[in-house]
C-alpha cells in the first residue's frame, strides 16, 4: 500500500482551510493545515510535506515566504498557490520562487488536484480563468503595499503617489460593495 501524500494547506480563513482539509482528506491525503507563515514553515521542516496548498495573501506573514521556504526543502514540494487577485506579476513571482501552478480562488480540488498533476507532466485540463484587468491589477498593487506599510493607509497613499482620501475611498467602495479586502482596514488612522 503506498504512503498518502503529506498535504500541508497555509490558509488563514478557517472556513476555506477546513472545506479544503475536508475535500483532501476524501481524497486520501493526510492533511495538516496552518493560518500563518511561521507556523507553516515550522510545519513543513517537521513533516517535509509532498504536497502544498498555500494562500498567497495571509493576514500574518506572507505566501510568498512560505513558498521560499517549501521550495526549499529537500525534496521540495509540489506548491499550489491560491489568490484570490490573480494577477501577472503576482505568478511571475511565486513560480520563480518556487511554485508548481497559480491558481485563482475559488478553485476546487479538481483543479488543485490538476495542478498537482501538471508538475508531473500530465497536461493540465482547461480551466477557466478570470480575466485580470487594470482595476484588478490596481486593487493587487494596494493591497500588497497595504501588507507591506502594515495596514497604515496614510503611508500605502504616500508610496502609491495618490492622495490618502483617494485611497480611503476606494478602500470604502470595496468594503461597500461587499468585496473581502483581505483584512478590515481603519479607513481614519
Amino acid at each position: 500500500m503506498t504512503e498518502p501524500r503529506r498535504l500541508l494547506i497555509v490558509e488563514d480563513d478557517p472556513h476555506l482551510a477546513e472545506t479544503l482539509a475536508s475535500a483532501f482528506a476524501r481524497r486520501g491525503h493526510a492533511v495538516h493545515t496552518a493560518p500563518r507563515e511561521d507556523m507553516a514553515i515550522t510545519l513543513a521542516r517537521r513533516l517535509r510535506p509532498s504536497h502544498a496548498i498555500v494562500d498567497l495573501k495571509l493576514a500574518e506573514g506572507s505566501g510568498l515566504g512560505v513558498v521560499k521556504a517549501l521550495a526549499a526543502l529537500d525534496p521540495p514540494p509540489a506548491i499550489v498557490v491560491l489568490t484570490g487577485f490573480a494577477a501577472v506579476a503576482t505568478a511571475v513571482e511565486a513560480i520563480k520562487l518556487g511554485a508548481t501552478q497559480y491558481l485563482a480562488k475559488p478553485a476546487t480540488a479538481r483543479e488543485i488536484e490538476a495542478a498537482f498533476s501538471h508538475r508531473a507532466g500530465m497536461a493540465m485540463p482547461e480551466i477557466e480563468t478570470p480575466q485580470v484587468g487594470v482595476k484588478a491589477q490596481e486593487w493587487e498593487l494596494i493591497q500588497r503595499t497595504l501588507a507591506e506599510t502594515g495596514f497604515n493607509v496614510s503611508e500605502t497613499a504616500r508610496r502609491l503617489g495618490m492622495h490618502r482620501r483617494t485611497l480611503a475611498r476606494k478602500l470604502a467602495a470595496r468594503k461597500a460593495a461587499g468585496e473581502d479586502p483581505g483584512r478590515m482596514i481603519d479607513f481614519e488612522d
